[in-house]
């Protein structure tokens, strides 16, 4: 008794209705997520020279791909769950039951960052530098997803903070954990609570690279580099963890190799882009100009540089006259 009063519920659902229109705590998390990581980014860019509006153009970009990313990754990487006998294939598009790869994500997510960021005259790791901490953070937000979807957990515990499994069930009856409602709140199993693990971790990436751009005055992609290197430094021991179904290689799973593989490419890129200097500067890197800054016409410049011919002009016909002075000047004849 004293275990279970010190353990973590779970919430009853993951959807609730508005008549018709079903409300997906999943699909609330990953909007949330996305908003937090365009907001922070376009402080961090703005901070670095951009332009105020510039992440949120390249977000139209960055968020359908990479949406479409994680979505493929997960289909391919789980296939069992829409391939085969037994299973539909349609399945695979319903995106709002959950299942998204990271991986995926902002690998075709990236993608979309650079067409949008070529479109714009932005560099990309410039970007992606001022991006990183509201990414981690937004998937940090999305985990909450995992948890009102009672998924994503790891094996039985003891611990106090294990998590609290229930069985939900449809009007029909039918056992439904993403769909189904939790009546009995006596649970069927206690786990640990990965999700929560990997939450807790990707907020203390976010935090650590913040404080390692300021100190170091990061640039040239590294800020996304460490982001990337933390990330899948934590998800390599918590998918360890996991015991939900997952295709395997060797026995183990395959989101831990990918771990691993990303890790050090993420670290070997960090280091060689150390030698490319200091930060660099957005605006001149780009050559920014503020476009609510009154620009100069045709005949603007025109005048100008009618003007400054003008100028040149006078000075030279000045500069004549100051020499022809001097020299008929008494102080210009020397002593036989």
């Amino acid at each position: 008794m004293d275990a279970l009063l010190a353990t973590i519920p779970s919430p009853d659902r993951g959807v609730w209705y508005l008549g018709p229109l079903p409300l997906r705590a999943y699909a609330l998390c990953i909007i949330a997520g996305i908003i937090v990581a365009i907001w922070w980014g376009e402080r961090r860019w703005v901070e670095r020279g951009g332009i105020k509006g510039e992440v949120t153009d390249i977000a139209v970009w960055a968020v359908p791909f990479g949406l479409v990313g994680g979505r493929l990754y997960h289909v391919i990487t789980d296939n069992q769950k829409y391939f085969g006998p037994g299973k539909n294939p349609l399945a695979a598009l319903e995106i709002w039951n959950g299942g998204l790869g990271i991986w995926g994500a902002i690998a075709l997510g990236a993608v979309g960052a650079w067409i949008g960021c070529r479109r714009k005259g932005i560099p990309l790791p410039a970007m992606a530098d001022a991006l990183a901490p509201g990414i981690v953070a937004a998937q940090a937000i999305g985990r909450l997803g995992n948890y009102f979807n009672q998924e994503l957990y790891g094996g039985d515990t003891t611990l106090p903070w294990g998590l609290e499994i229930y069985r939900r069930v449809t009007p029909e009856g039918r056992e439904d954990a993403l769909a189904g409602v939790a009546i009995d709140h006596t649970p069927i199993q206690i786990v640990h609570p990965t999700f929560l693990y990997e939450l807790i971790w990707n907020l203390g990436v976010a935090l650590l690279i913040v404080w390692a751009d300021r100190k170091f005055r990061l640039g040239h992609g590294r800020v996304f580099a460490l982001y990337v290197a933390g990330y899948t430094a934590g998800r390599f021991w918590i998918e360890l963890m996991r015991t939900d179904e997952a295709t395997l290689i060797l026995g183990t799973r395959v989101n831990v190799f990918v771990s691993a593989l990303v890790f050090f490419g993420a670290v070997a890129y960090f280091i060689i882009a150390k030698s490319r200097g200091e930060r660099e500067d957005v605006a001149a890197l780009r050559g920014t100009v503020d476009p609510d800054a009154p620009q100069d016409t045709a005949e603007d410049k025109a005048e100008d540089a009618e003007a400054a011919k003008s100028e040149e002009t006078e000075s030279v016909a000045a500069t004549s006259e100051g020499d022809a002075e001097k020299k008929n000047s008494p102080e210009s004849v020397k002593p036989e």
